[in-house]
């Protein structure tokens, strides 16, 4: 087999852009992508039997989100497009794919990770109930199906998906029962001279809150949910506000998150090094400013190297690109380079902003009821965690996923692996980045028993 000059991971933004500068060279780059179609979860495509039109699904980004559907367009016939393909492990023979059943090794000299995000959760008790989605989840019931999760729902958690999300469902007619923010107003005025490096975004926010306002959907900020409620299915959220006053609202769905986490799995198996960002409170691949890690051949683009938004995750695509085609002795200008990362850093202090206005909300994990599930997989409680902790003497993360299985499931630590963290920092008494993080594992997602290995 030929070895691939370029395999791109990703057709979101990152991936797309990326792809494209590598076909502008030249090359004819591999395009891996879980889903069938391109897009990403921010400009994610509808069936292809919906008409809905752009303004209706991507809002206010409708115009990049047509630009970049129609790029991908033009690119499709110069690229190797391989869609609804899983990238599930790295061995000595290349990276490790499935594809429709069938399990191959693919070779590959560099590889530019654009793996995008997903929302990181803090769990609440009852979260495991009927009901209770993701906003990531929520988001995409309405993107890709015009469904909605609930016809009055509760949306929780902080950072602006959540502003988001809520006013997309009152938009598409839901009666928004309550905005809940475990973020207090006031760090909004602390953030403000990061968010002002990008006014209009900073002016977008403003509207969507504006508006839900305006709709009389209740928000609050600096609140602490207490619990979600129902009998076999969402009922009503218990929360404290801001003054400490307890307070109950019905609802009959529920969207929780806070913020996003980066998909870092490929990168561990790579063994890319990383480094703890006390800013976003998470354990990221180090890479230099046009996006190589430590591994030689290895780039990293777009929100799973750092969260900083979809037109970020573009000009990220492209530098890395870039920096890949440099490495490989292809000529390129200096001034592009230059360009794409002054175009970045607004977005990255901007990120800044977000983080210190957002921030996840790490100081709930020492109140959660021991009884609170955190790894929905193997039903491993914050009481097991903290046992973990105590009584088994576990000092750092993958030792207590040895000792209770915490982030061994389906999910391998995807949904819980941050929370636990904080569960087990905080029975120790230590700063979360003591206790390390989750090694990844291969399959980074679970493969059919059926699946075909080829000779």
């Amino acid at each position: 087999m030929d070895r691939p000059a370029v395999i791109v991971i990703g057709a979101g933004p990152a991936g797309i852009r990326a792809a494209a500068r590598l076909v502008q060279a030249g090359l004819r780059p591999v395009l891996i992508e879980e889903g069938g179609r391109e897009g990403g979860q921010i400009y994610r495509r509808q069936p292809a039997n919906f008409t809905r039109p752009p303004a209706a699904l991507y809002g206010a980004d409708a115009g990049r989100a047509t630009r970049l559907h129609g790029d991908f367009a033009a690119l499709r016939a110069q690229i190797d497009w391989r869609p609804e393909t899983l990238a599930w492990g790295v061995t000595e023979d290349g990276l490790m794919l499935l594809r429709e059943g069938r399990a191959e090794a693919l070779p590959w000299q560099a590889m530019i990770l654009a793996t995008g995000a997903t929302e990181r959760v803090m769990p609440v008790p009852g979260w495991t109930l009927p009901g209770v989605y993701g906003l990531g989840g929520a988001q995409i019931a309405l993107k890709a199906q015009a469904a909605l999760i609930g016809q009055r729902p509760v949306f929780l958690g902080t950072g602006p998906l959540l502003y988001l999300v809520a006013w997309q469902y009152a938009k598409a007619g839901a009666d928004v029962q309550a905005v809940l923010d475990t973020s207090p107003w006031h760090l909004r005025l602390r953030a403000a001279p990061w968010l002002a490096a990008r006014p209009g975004m900073l002016a977008r926010g403003l509207r969507y809150t504006a508006d839900l306002r305006r709709r009389g959907v209740r928000l609050a900020g600096g609140v602490t949910p207490l619990g979600i409620e129902g009998e076999g299915q969402v009922a009503a959220l218990r929360w404290r506000d801001a003054a400490g006053r307890e307070q109950r609202t019905e609802c009959d769905a529920i969207g929780l998150g806070h913020g996003l986490r980066s998909e870092t799995q490929l990168a561990d198996l790579l063994q890319c090094d990383f480094a703890f960002d006390p800013v976003a409170r998470q354990w990221l691949p180090v890479r230099d400013a046009d996006g190589r890690s430590t591994r030689t051949g290895v780039y990293l683009a777009g929100d799973g190297a750092l969260a900083r938004g979809a037109d970020a995750a573009e000009a990220a695509g492209q530098l890395a690109a870039c920096a890949a085609l440099r490495d490989l002795g292809h000529p390129v200008d200096e001034l592009e380079m230059t360009t794409l990362r002054g175009r970045l850093r607004p977005m990255g202090r901007f990120r800044r902003g977000i983080e210190t206005a957002f921030p996840w909300p790490a100081r709930l994990a020492a109140g959660l009821p021991d009884e609170t599930v955190i790894c929905r997989c193997e039903s491993i409680t914050a009481g097991d965690i903290r046992a973990s902790a105590r009584a088994l003497d576990a000092p750092e993360v993958n030792r207590a996923k040895a000792f209770i299985r915490a982030g061994m499931g389906r999910c391998q630590g995807r949904v819980c692996g941050l929370a636990a963290a904080e569960v087990l920092a905080a029975a120790r008494g230590v700063p979360v980045e003591q206790v390390g993080r989750l090694r990844g594992a291969a399959p980074v997602k679970p493969l059919p028993a059926a699946t075909e290995f080829a000779e």
